[in-house]
Parts: structure tokens; C-alpha cells; sequence
């Protein structure tokens, strides 16, 4: 048990600093969402790069990890979307739902997670991680939210480059890219560039923590709790389960797993929806849902987070 409070104590100590720090008036909701801003635009750009470029390419990418990751994330989109049909959500409830099941906080609260239960390795499945996600299900989720409002302007396979355009051009998109981009080339790192870049990743972790406690304090909490209990289950239970339920499936047909990448892949399903969520879910209507859905996710993970870890330690 210590050793596990050893890695969750410190993940959720942290987010708590950041949520009684905007609570006291030290930080408003705003200088959180600068400090999140610092994070997604310098912190982790330069923490995936260095991450990539310091390495062989064949270091970098672990395809059974990817797919695995792909195949339990796709699953989860597809139950979601069936269980909150079932249960009479309109489109805009449901798209909602099933981002906030399906897309994990890799970043902000998925790396200080690795960097101390893997600290080898975190770099490398946070790059592998956001290659997923934003290549494959944060653009399937937008598509479902989309839609939600009804017809795709311009057609669907316009919208989809569109979304993926986006993609391409977020700041940590480009650090993975520019890093595979050097790792391939074989460039060397300069000292002087290493140390830059290990200073600049280094502030990634503790920042982004303090980030998703203070944004917290800043959610407009409202609404029935029943949705998003639903969210909360499907997130840190249905998700994991399903990437562990793929890493079974690959491994039944020799596509086999170390057991840490085995780790790192179900405990990075298991993390909390990503920081932007409630976001996103504002051009639905739906803030209110996503808002209660992801403190209650946020909470009980530091629950199913310390389970995960006492069954696969």
C-alpha cells in the first residue's frame, strides 16, 4: 500500500495544491488556463521531442502497444455510443459522453503518472499515446460532436481534414513531429540544445498537475449526476478494461507485451478525460454535464488509480 501511495499521494497532492490555490485567490481560473496554456505550448512540446529525437527510432515506436491502445480506445467509442443510444441521450448529450469515456489525460496528469511508475519509458508512451489519440480518436469524437449539430458543413470528408489540419497544427503534434523527424535523420542534440530542452520538459509534470487542481476550483458545477456517473464509470472502469481486453485479444495471436508496456498501456486508459474537455463539450450545451463528469472523474480516480496499480504491480 505504500508503495502505491507512493505514486498516487504525490499525482493527487499536487492537484490539490493547484485547486486550494485558486480557491484562496492566490491563482485565478485564468492564470490557470495561462499556466495550461505554458504546458500544452512549450512544457510538452519540448518533453515530446526530447523524448523522441534523443532516441533510435526503433526505440520510439511499440506497434502491438499503439494498437492495443487503438483497439481499446475504438472499442470504448463503440460502447459508449451504444449505451448512451440505450439510455435515450440525445446526439449532443451523447457525443459528449463518449469523448469524455474515450479520451484520456495522457498529458497533464497520464506523464507525472509514468514519470514515476516508468520513468524510462514515460516519454516515449506519452509520444506513442498522443499519436493515438490525435490521429485517431480525439478526431473520431469531434466528428460525433459535429454531427451532433446536424449535417456536416461541406461534407464529411471535409470536415475530416479540417479536424486532422487542426491536429496537425497543435504544438505538441509538432514536437512528436519534429522529434521523429530527428530521430530518423539521426541528427545529434547539441549539449547546450539537450539541456534546454530537459529544463523546459522538466517543468512539464508538477505544472500541469497544479494546472487540473486549479481548474477544478473554476468548473461551473451543475447538473443531474446520474450522466455523468455514467462518464466516470466508463472512463476509469469500461476504458482500461477494454485496452486490457485488446492486449488478451493481441496476445492470444502472438502479438505479445512486456509487462510494463502492458502497465503503462491500461493505467494510461485509466486516467481522467483530458483538460479541454469540458471545452469542447461548451459548443454542445453541455458544459454543465462535463463539468460535474470530470471533477467526479478527477476524484475517483486517485480510487481506481490506487486499484489498478495494487493488481498490476
Amino acid at each position: 500500500m505504500t508503495a502505491i501511495l507512493a505514486i498516487t499521494f504525490p499525482i493527487y497532492a499536487a492537484i490539490a495544491i493547484g485547486y486550494l490555490a485558486v480557491r484562496a485567490g492566490w491563482f485565478t481560473p485564468s492564470d490557470m488556463r495561462v499556466l495550461g496554456q505554458y504546458v500544452m505550448t512549450v512544457a510538452l512540446p519540448a518533453l515530446l521531442f526530447d523524448a523522441v529525437a534523443s532516441r533510435d527510432v526503433a526505440q520510439v515506436f511499440e506497434p502491438v502497444y499503439m494498437l492495443a491502445f487503438l483497439l481499446g480506445g475504438l472499442a470504448t467509442i463503440a460502447l459508449g455510443f451504444a449505451w448512451f443510444t440505450l439510455t435515450g441521450a440525445d446526439r449532443p448529450r451523447r457525443a459528449v459522453a463518449v469523448m469524455g469515456m474515450s479520451c484520456p489525460n495522457s498529458g497533464f496528469i497520464g506523464f507525472p503518472v509514468m514519470l514515476l511508475l516508468l520513468p524510462d519509458q514515460a516519454g516515449v508512451i506519452l509520444a506513442l499515446n498522443m499519436l493515438v489519440e490525435n490521429v485517431v480518436l480525439i478526431p473520431i469524437c469531434l466528428i460525433l460532436m459535429d454531427l451532433a449539430r446536424g449535417p456536416a458543413q461541406g461534407g464529411l470528408p471535409r470536415r475530416l481534414a479540417a479536424i486532422l489540419w487542426g491536429v496537425l497544427r497543435r504544438p505538441m503534434v509538432i514536437g512528436l513531429l519534429l522529434g521523429l523527424a530527428v530521430s530518423l535523420a539521426r541528427v545529434p542534440i547539441p549539449e547546450a540544445g539537450a539541456r534546454l530542452l530537459a529544463m523546459l520538459a522538466a517543468s512539464a509534470a508538477a505544472l500541469s498537475l497544479v494546472v487540473i487542481g486549479g481548474s477544478l476550483a473554476g468548473l461551473p458545477l451543475r447538473g443531474q449526476l446520474a450522466r455523468p456517473l455514467q462518464i466516470a464509470a466508463g472512463k476509469l472502469l469500461v476504458h482500461p478494461a477494454m485496452v486490457a481486453l485488446a492486449i488478451a485479444l493481441l496476445g492470444a495471436l502472438g502479438l505479445t507485451l512486456s509487462p510494463d508496456w502492458q502497465v503503462a498501456a491500461i493505467l494510461s486508459a485509466a486516467m481522467p478525460m483530458f483538460g479541454i474537455y469540458v471545452v469542447l463539450a461548451q459548443e454542445q450545451g453541455q458544459e454543465g454535464m462535463a463539468s460535474v463528469a470530470m471533477l467526479l472523474t478527477t476524484v475517483l480516480g486517485f480510487f481506481t488509480l490506487s486499484g489498478f496499480l495494487a493488481v498490476l504491480g
